[in-house]
Parts: structure tokens; C-alpha cells; sequence
């Protein structure tokens, strides 16, 4: 009975593998093909399919937020510096105000500070500046809980897949039939690919949004020291 039962799943086994393979075998209806596959997973796809596109709308989201962040006109601490030292602080404020980027918003609350001790004016920066850093990671926390949670969750429709299948076992007796095992089998490996999938592409769509944020904070940091040392000139 248990060698019956052991070719029986590698033949369920063989079944998934080869209609996997026509997917890849008929482009033209490879669309379908993947809609019917995921339909074999049952239920816990739903969840799966949404941390999906959670995923994907966090990314666009914040990548191209980063992207506009970082993009610092490269004159305009230059141009701080000549209207400080010409004395011209409402036109310093007026050129930060039409910059809608962290480090303008960072340079106009220091500007507004001037002629307060520097310590006060540093620490001015440095709170907008966390509060900026904070806009900017916005959303990457739940996209690290879809990289670490959709796995999961594939995990959970792998065990309640293979839990169908022996329980249809059981219940058959003697009469085993490879297509009582095809449910659960299907739905086991179904979630389990699509669960890596999401949690795969999420990962790494987190440390890219990681990696910029990082490049953002040295610039805005590098920018407020060029700022500090503005302040710090002799007269």
C-alpha cells in the first residue's frame, strides 16, 4: 500500500511538473495557463495576489518619491552662499521655498534661524531633517512585512494543500485515485512558488528603496555641513 501511495504522488507530482512546462511550452496561452494554476491554489492566493500589489504600488510609490528628493539643483548651495553673504536672507528663503525638496526644506529652517547660537541653528536642521527621512521611508516597513509575509503565507497554503491530500486519502480506503491527491498536491506547490515569487521581488524592492534612502540622508547631510561651515566663516 505505501509503494502504491508513494507513485501515485510522484505521478500528481509529475502531472503538476509537466503542466508547468506547457505553460512555458504555449506563450500564447500562457496567460491562461497561469490563471488556471492559480486558481489551483484556492483561497490562500487572495491574500498572496494582494501583498502583490501592495508590493508593487509601494515601490513605484516611493521610488520615484526618492528620485524627485535627491534631485538637488547642483548651484543651489552656491547660491545660498552668495545671498548670505551679500546679506540677502529673504531671497536665500524665497530660492529654498521654490526648491520642494528635503534639503531646501532643511537650508530654509536653518536660514530662519540665523543669528541664534549654532547649536540651536544645528539642531533646527537636524529635526527637519528627521522628519523628512521619515516621509521618505514611508511605506518601506509594511513592504518588508510583504517580503517576510508572503513566503509565509505560501508556506501555510503548501501545508493546507498536503493536509487535503492525506485527509482525501484516508477517506478513500482502498480506492486511491491519483486525482484525489491532484487537489491538494496542486495547491501545495502553487502557493509555495507564488508565495517565493511575491516575497523574493519584495525583498529586493526593499533594500533598492533602502539603498536610495541611504543616499538621500548623505546628501542632505552633506548639504547641511556645507551649510554649518557657511555659518561658521568669519565675517
Amino acid at each position: 500500500m505505501s509503494n502504491l501511495l508513494f507513485l501515485q504522488t510522484n505521478q500528481a507530482v509529475a502531472e503538476t511538473a509537466e503542466a508547468l512546462g506547457e505553460v512555458a511550452a504555449q506563450p500564447d496561452g500562457i496567460t491562461t495557463k497561469f490563471f488556471e494554476l492559480a486558481l489551483k491554489g484556492g483561497w490562500i492566493m487572495i491574500p498572496i495576489l494582494f501583498l502583490s500589489f501592495v508590493a508593487v504600488f509601494i515601490f513605484l510609490d516611493r521610488y520615484f518619491a526618492i528620485r524627485r528628493a535627491t534631485k538637488v539643483d547642483t548651484s543651489f548651495m552656491n547660491q545660498i552662499r552668495d545671498y548670505i553673504k551679500d546679506g540677502k536672507i529673504d531671497a536665500a528663503m524665497a530660492l529654498c521655498s521654490s526648491e520642494n525638496t528635503p534639503v531646501a526644506r532643511m537650508i530654509e529652517k536653518g536660514i530662519s534661524r540665523i543669528g541664534r547660537p549654532l547649536n540651536d541653528v544645528n539642531a533646527a536642521i537636524e529635526n527637519v531633517g528627521n522628519l523628512e527621512v521619515s516621509k521618505l521611508e514611508k511605506g518601506l516597513p509594511v513592504l518588508a512585512s510583504a517580503a517576510g509575509g508572503a513566503p509565509m503565507i505560501g508556506f501555510l497554503g503548501t501545508v493546507m494543500g498536503m493536509i487535503q491530500a492525506f485527509y482525501d486519502m484516508a477517506n478513500a480506503g482502498n480506492n486511491i485515485d491519483v486525482t484525489l491527491l491532484s487537489t491538494g498536491i496542486y495547491q501545495a506547490m502553487v502557493t509555495t512558488v507564488a508565495g517565493l515569487i511575491v516575497g523574493i521581488i519584495a525583498y529586493f524592492a526593499y533594500n533598492i528603496l533602502v539603498a536610495k534612502v541611504e543616499k538621500a540622508v548623505f546628501k542632505m547631510e552633506a548639504s547641511t555641513t556645507e551649510f554649518m561651515d557657511l555659518l561658521n566663516e568669519p565675517a
